[in-house]
């Protein structure tokens, strides 16, 4: 029995629309409206240029096809060649059931980010990286597409949810090496996040890379070697100064940290290069703490995560102590990497020489020290430099705490959802290991992601059975694999999305948990305070009284506002009851929580307008584009005709045909039934095709081809006959060309005027389906064997 489901019709998405446009009548509402028109243009646009290109693509791979037919012709060695020989590089091809089933498995995986978020959690060091690949760059590949980027988001806070309500020490939170951090490593490696850290960074470590020899190590061990070498060099250019020359005396060499950093020499090299190496770092930390609006909204949200889990997990934990966790995701997975090596992430065109390389990494453990508190222990050598951290805390712990200033997604989210609903191409580009993998993963734990009979994910393992094994290279094709459910889709609202998510990544079954109730909480009160401002005025001298603000909100007349004032009621009352609020001190930590979201709404229209403008430019380069595609349409529409022309002709070849030649045949009058055989196929099927002419075969005379039943069936075109046997040696088959590339095929019986059975054909389609290794071709009453049928035709119609 499956679950069921809230259906949902299409006049309730409207209703959802409307309800939600009449909530939020504000400014910042009408600029999301216009903001959303603009976004279904471009959609709608970028939807006509999609189908535009795949009509261009479409013709490219005929006029291929065809191009390739002709040279294969020319070739002495494919005329003797066997039609029937297998290629060694044929792609692997998934039945269409199976097919279906995994697109239902990946727009389960992509809709539902708690089954990924659980697997993350089971899998090992060895698994994750293969899944992450898959997850962060196919399954939620469109990296600028909100839906999928709030999904994958979603994902993230149930794995840190998790990993939270699970920990035993707050000092081991997101340190280790685990499938988490390599998850949150991982998502700052998407477009958005490489693309901040390209802008950051280009222009600062492209002025210090550029001084090649510039050597600012600190290390005296290091510094001492490099005094060593240079009275080396010194005495072997024959100055003969026991000194050592250039002012350096020679130099006993020892072993401890400690014993060079007393040497004079080695000290008047690292005092200078201190405080170069802290004007360096101020440039670096201004220009970050600069770039706040530029940092990309999932890198401030995974802070904001952070920052509110650590709060309300650990409340004993100091401001210092949060910080270290933010740093320690910003900083030292996402920032200092890029600093380190940054020929990797596109900032300069190649690696650094040694001295600047060495600087930059002094750089990033000056920017990590900053919220990490070091001993120094290790490294005794950066201790000159703390107090260079010490003075910059205030700004490094202000930019972290701004940095966690965002909204949440949860109302967009929905929104998109619906709109989702309406999506007929949703599509991801996704290899055929990429599919085997996952679903060896999500077979092998099976037991924890679907423990009931009745969940969809139990239905979808049970139905596709064994994981097939990764195929080799050659064959790991790339495949577009549409994205469809075969169950109603639920749309949740925010509530119920937090309910749900927050179930899931703690295990709490029956009772919500404590984050899943303060999140609700704020939500409902942040919606109550947009859709009535006016009644935010506190008394004067007084702060925001939240009793007093409910009490006045539940005079409202509409039912759906009283349910939400009860709710959030009761959700005060069981926090207060759980030591989360108090209601001595006013809710004054929920109040603060709830005015940092409202004031984000200002931010939020501002963003709004700059992103309309942004979009604007888009929509332009868009429809210019698609302006572009339509030439470009026509073009390829003349240059198939042109190559059908040139290399699959209706000119016919004297002599060597099994049946009587010569003949021509006039269809006029007669009474036929015409059909594609390759409508199954993936091509365009003949009649519905918009580059070809839809007049019948029918109204032409052609010279024509006539083979016997016998003749074909021997040669081993017909690969299978329905026809009976005793009626067989009256049956003769006739093949015309109306036109170039097209085929008019005429089953005919011996003493009968008309045709019992005529198909027409293209080339192009017979060459596509010998291209897939399909090599069946079923025309009702007989099958013909496709590489020999396309070797008769090129035989008998091609060009010479």
């Amino acid at each position: 029995m499956e679950t069921p489901l809230k259906r949902i019709s299409y006049a309730q998405i409207l209703t959802k629309y409307q309800e939600t446009d009449a909530a939020f009548d504000d400014d910042l509402g009408q600029a999301q409206r216009e903001l959303q028109a603009l976004k279904n243009h471009i959609s709608e646009q970028s939807k006509e240029n999609f189908i535009l290109e795949r009509d261009v693509r479409y013709l490219d791979g005929r006029i291929a096809l065809l191009i390739m037919n002709r040279m294969q012709l020319d070739d002495p060695q494919f005329k003797d060649s066997d039609p029937d020989a297998e290629p060694t590089d044929r792609p692997i091809l998934l039945e269409e059931r199976k097919l279906q089933l995994y697109s239902n498995l990946f727009f389960l995986l992509q809709s539902e980010p708690r089954h990924i978020a659980t697997l993350s959690r089971l899998v090992g060091i060895a698994e994750i990286d293969t899944l992450l690949q898959t997850v962060m760059f196919t399954l939620y590949g469109n990296q600028y597409d909100s839906r999928e980027e709030h999904l994958l988001l979603s994902m993230f806070q149930l794995v840190l949810a998790h990993q939270f309500e699970t920990a035993t020490d707050f000092g081991n939170l997101l340190r280790a090496n685990t499938p988490v951090s390599r998850m949150m490593t991982t998502y700052t490696r998407r477009g958005p996040g490489q693309a901040y850290l390209k802008n950051l960074l280009t222009e600062l470590v492209s002025k210090l890379i550029k001084h090649k020899t510039l050597n600012l190590e600190i290390n005296p061990l290091r510094v001492h070697e490099q005094v060593l070498e240079e009275t080396q060099q010194h005495d072997e250019e024959g100055n003969g100064n026991d000194s050592g020359g250039g002012g350096f005396k020679p130099i006993k060499p020892v072993l401890t940290m400690e014993e060079s950093m007393e040497i004079p020499a080695v000290q008047q090299l690292i005092t200078p290069r201190i405080a170069m190496l802290k004007q360096i770092a101020d440039s670096f930390l201004n220009t970050i703490i600069a770039s706040l609006d530029d940092v990309p909204y999932g890198i401030r949200w995974i802070c904001k995560q952070i920052k509110g889990l650590s709060q309300r997990k650990y409340p004993e934990a100091t401001d210092w102590e949060i910080c270290s966790l933010i740093g320690g995701f910003f900083m030292l997975r996402y920032t200092n990497p890029a600093i380190v090596t940054p020929s990797a992430f596109m900032s300069v065109p190649e690696a650094p020489q040694k001295c600047p390389r060495r600087t930059l990494t002094l750089l990033a453990k000056m920017l990590q020290n900053l919220s990490n508190k070091p001993s120094h222990q290790k490294e005794p050598f950066m201790s000159p430099l703390a107090d260079w951290a010490e003075k910059n805390k205030g700004r490094i712990k202000k930019f972290y705490w701004d940095l966690c200033e965002v909204g949440d997604f949860y109302d967009s989210l929905e929104l998109d959802q619906y709109v989702a609903l309406s999506k007929k191409d949703m599509k991801i580009q996704i290899t055929i290991n990429e599919i085997f993998n996952m679903h060896e993963l999500l077979h092998k734990h099976r037991g924890v992601l679907a423990t009931s009979e009745e969940t969809q994910m139990r239905h979808l393992m049970s139905s596709l059975g064994e994981p097939l094994p990764q195929v080799p290279r050659n064959l790991n094709r790339k495949m577009e694999l549409a994205l469809f459910s075969r169950w109603e889709t639920k749309i949740q609202d925010p509530t119920e999305f937090l309910q749900q998510s927050t179930a899931t990544a703690t295990g709490v079954q029956e009772q919500q948990s404590t984050e899943l109730q303060y999140l609700e909480a704020k939500s409902i009160f942040v919606t109550l305070m947009r859709r009535f401002p006016g009644y935010l005025k506190p008394k004067p001298g007084e702060g925001l009284d939240l009793m007093r603000f409910l009490d006045r909100v539940s005079g409202a007349r509409e039912e759906d506002v009283k349910r939400k004032v009860r709710r959030v009621t009761e959700l005060l009352g069981n926090l207060a009851q759980l030591g989360f609020v108090s209601p001595e001190t006013g809710y004054r930590r929920f109040i603060k929580d709830v005015q940092q979201e409202i004031a984000h709404l200002g931010d939020t229209k501002a963003n709004v307008n700059r992103e309309m403008k942004s979009l604007q430019e888009v929509l332009s380069t868009i429809s210019e584009h698609n302006e572009y595609l339509r030439s470009q349409l026509e073009t390829y529409k003349a240059y198939l005709a042109n190559v059908r022309r040139q290399t699959a002709g209706g000119s016919s070849q004297p002599g060597g045909s099994p049946g009587k030649e010569g003949k021509h045949s006039n269809s006029n009058g007669h009474s036929t039934r015409s059909r594609n055989p390759l409508r199954s196929g993936n091509s365009l099927p003949f009649k519905d095709s918009p580059f070809s002419s839809s007049k019948g075969f029918a109204q032409a005379t052609v010279p024509t081809h006539r083979f016997s039943h016998s003749n074909l069936d021997k040669d081993r075109i017909i690969s299978e006959s329905r026809i009976p046997e005793h009626r067989r040696p009256n049956v003769y088959i006739a093949i015309s060309s109306p036109s170039p590339g097209m085929f008019l095929v005429s089953f005919e019986l011996k003493g009968r005027e008309a045709p019992f059975l005529e198909i027409d054909l293209r080339l192009d389609d017979l060459l596509e389906k010998q291209e897939d290794g399909m090599k069946s071709l079923d025309v009702e009453c007989v099958v013909f064997h496709v590489p020999s049928f396309v070797k008769l035709l090129n035989k008998y119609f091609l060009k010479r």
